[in-house]
């Protein structure tokens, strides 16, 4: 019998993942779900996208690349960061991985030891904790409140910060709760984090869906110099939709990105080359296509809050990124709902699927007990019959 090893034993199976599998299980097996679990956009992949990834095809690009991505991606991206925010870098500043997760496991992998402590607001995506566990590093987690909009104080950074803190993990737009910091809100942090002298790792991937007044900041550009201890993630899944392309990129200084590169060489070589194509056709390309997604992501979040609104008990602050609404369901902890009684956010989701065939993600993946992460990337159809499903079980 083979052993597994420790560092497999500690890697928790990802809980968005695992909501996805369990729902599909029960679609394959002719089960109508109203599936809100999944983080990706539910639109087609571009056209003008997809035609240069068959024109790349063609043309022969189906190697092998540079471990960091071709050149002229790198420098797409470059282009890119100073049109939109205004961040100068250089492509011996890119790396391009197979998606945003590899990005920031090659990030955290280049700059954290053992024994270093890495501070995470929670909520949180369910992934962070857990990549920097496998470095040998311990997540510090700092719990907010849905009356701040799930936002870190600098009161509660400064608390949080020791003799072994290395690092700040932020991500705005969030993910689970659609939380966005002001700009002003970010160099109040941003300022302990010099002042500390810590690494600042900002994942970006949800710049492109903001909603409202809100407005996203690129961290790297809010304080001279700050590009320096700044390492900036982001990718094509949200804006573009094309998850599963697995197009993820890091900017930051030259020896992380150095690092990053021997590790991505070791572990997977070069990104996709395909995908490596329709990446800079992307972001090359008109626009209008995320103008388009993120109009129909703003129409559906109105539909999904009114709808929830209506719903007793439920609660939470309106999102104003990304797809997703983090709502508060603990008042119906203690209460048995159609036969099964709830105590914790994972078994209300769970005999939400069991019993209205309704599936959402628990805030415990998130680290927020009582309240649960709904997306909205998926059809007004399926938001409107779903919520009623899920509505009609709550008052049983």
């Amino acid at each position: 019998m083979i052993a597994i090893s420790k560092l497999a034993n500690s890697v928790k199976p990802s809980a968005t993942m695992a909501a996805g599998a369990k729902a599909k299980q029960m679609k394959d097996s002719g089960i109508k779900v109203y599936d809100f679990s999944l983080g990706e956009p539910d639109f087609p992949t571009p056209a003008h996208i997809c035609k240069a990834a068959d024109e790349a095809v063609k043309a022969g690009h189906t190697h092998y690349t540079p471990a960091p991505g071709i050149m002229e991606l790198r420098k797409a991206v470059c282009a890119w960061y100073k049109k939109v925010h205004g961040l100068e870098c250089e492509p011996a500043e890119v790396l391009i991985s197979a998606g945003a997760k590899h990005s920031i496991h090659n990030a955290l992998a280049a700059t954290l030891n053992p024994g270093d402590e890495v501070i995470i607001p929670a909520p949180y995506w369910v992934s962070y904790s857990d990549l920097v566990s496998m470095t040998g590093a311990k997540p510090v987690l700092v719990e907010t409140t849905a009356e701040s909009k799930f936002k870190m104080t600098p009161a509660q950074f400064r608390g949080a910060v020791t003799q072994n803190s290395k690092l700040l993990m932020l991500n705005s737009p969030c993910n689970p709760t659609g939380t966005v910091y002001t700009k002003q809100e970010l160099e109040a942090l941003v300022d302990i984090a010099i002042e500390k002298n810590l690494i600042i790792l900002s994942d970006e991937i949800y710049e492109q869906l903001t909603y409202g007044d809100a407005k996203p900041t690129c961290v790297a550009t809010l304080r001279p110099g700050l590009k320096q201890r700044t390492i900036t993630i982001s990718g094509a899944s949200k804006s573009y939709a094309m998850t599963g392309w697995r197009m993820g990129w890091t900017i930051a200084p030259a020896p992380v990105i150095a690092a990053m590169n021997n590790i991505q060489g070791q572990e997977t070589g070069c990104p996709s080359s395909v995908s490596q194509y329709a990446l800079l056709a992307a972001l090359n390309g008109p626009q209008e296509c995320v103008a388009e997604m993120r109009e129909h992501f703003a129409r559906r979040k109105d539909l999904t809050c009114g709808l929830l609104r209506k719903i007793p008990h439920i609660t939470f602050p309106e999102p104003e990124g990304a797809f997703y609404v983090f709502f508060n369901v603990s008042a119906y902890f203690g209460r048995t709902i159609d036969g099964v009684k709830v105590t914790d956010s994972l078994g209300f989701c769970t005999a939400a699927l069991e019993k209205a065939k309704v599936n959402f993600v628990p805030g415990s993946a998130f680290g927020q007990e009582g309240f649960i992460r709904m997306s909205f990337a998926t059809s007004d159809e399926v938001i409107k019959e779903g919520l009623d499903a899920f509505a009609k079980w709550l008052a049983t």
